[in-house]
């Protein structure tokens, strides 16, 4: 009788701790999500990133809560946003732009960070190599300053005269940076010409346009920075009044009224990223994740621009475009 009754009392405790594991919370994961770029400039790659959650099982307010920061106007405020997110008990930080990416770093040494729209994260020392990041962070680069080349290629392709292009670029951006630098090899190899047009801010945009047309401009390129990023628009109605044919790094760009845009695509981009921070939800350490590089890039082309421009695209180039504007 004694071991009857042990035996059932061992069994009541053994069910009540089933019971209360099965009736325990599972853990909500929790991200922030910090982008040096204006919310509505961010948008498809968000987009692209939140479904890439939801393939990957996550819904939002269930198993994971996304808080969101967005700065375009005062670029002083990331360090402070990141800490800001950080204070909430994230499990990880997600950075759009490199500006976004070097605050959470320097915020914190111990937060997974997975950043998305990266030039160079080498050289702005986010990481010590592609293979092994080491730290806390690491993504997805958009290469924008290696495919600098091909850019300044398609200006030349589709109007052989170029000879001067103006690149519109922020050297408050550690991301446009390289991008300038990276231009001026290949423009030599291709004949061309380069004209600065250094910008930190959007009001600086009509009078650095101004300069590139009085310095005989061709064409112009626009580098990928928070700023530009913004206003889209802006620069692209500023190219066209000022009679030059714009080169962009990105396909919203191209919606947006650039010309061309020639660079890999928001959507894959923001699935990407959603598939580090499935990763690091499961255990897996940013020092140990590879930094991935786009393997796929876009040729659009908008031809309701050209055809304000007066310009003739070649057939020839038309012909390669994944996505013609009409």
């Amino acid at each position: 009788m004694r071991s009857k009754i042990l035996w059932l009392l061992l069994c009541a405790v053994l069910a009540a701790g089933s019971l209360a594991r099965a009736q325990q919370p599972k853990k909500i994961a929790r991200v922030g999500y910090l982008a040096a770029v204006s919310a509505s400039a961010d948008a498809p790659r968000l987009e692209a990133f939140r479904q890439g959650l939801r393939d990957l099982g996550y819904v939002e307010g269930q198993n994971i809560l996304i808080d969101y920061r967005h700065e375009s106007q005062d670029l002083q405020r990331l360090p402070g946003l990141a800490a800001e997110l950080i204070r909430l008990d994230i499990d990880v930080l997600v950075t759009v732009t490199t500006n976004a990416a070097q605050a959470a770093r320097k915020t914190t040494a111990t937060v997974p960070i997975v950043f998305m729209g990266v030039t160079d994260p080498i050289a702005t020392g986010l990481a010590e190599s592609l293979a092994r990041p080491g730290g806390n962070s690491t993504g997805i680069t958009n290469v924008a300053a290696i495919l600098t080349g091909k850019r300044l290629e398609l200006l030349k392709e589709i109007n052989p005269r170029t000879a001067r292009v103006a690149v519109l670029w922020d050297p408050q951006a550690p991301g446009s940076v390289p991008q300038w630098e990276a231009s001026r090899l290949p423009a030599e190899k291709l004949g061309l010409e380069l004209h600065s047009m250094e910008a930190g801010s959007a009001d600086r945009y009509a009078a650095a346009f101004k300069e590139a047309v009085k310095a005989r401009s061709n064409a112009v390129w626009v580098t990928l920075n928070p700023v530009a990023n913004s206003n889209q628009k802006l620069i692209a109605e500023l190219a066209i009044e000022n009679g030059l044919p714009s080169i962009c790094a990105r396909g919203d760009y191209a919606e947006n009224g650039c010309l061309m845009a020639y660079g890999p695509g928001y959507g894959t981009e923001g699935k990407d990223g959603a598939r580090y921070v499935d990763r690091i939800l499961k255990g897996a350490k940013p020092a140990d994740l590879p930094i991935e590089q786009p393997t796929k890039f876009e040729l659009l082309i908008n031809l309701k621009t050209a055809k304000r421009l007066g310009f003739v695209v070649p057939q020839s180039v038309l012909n390669r475009a994944d996505k013609v504007i009409q």
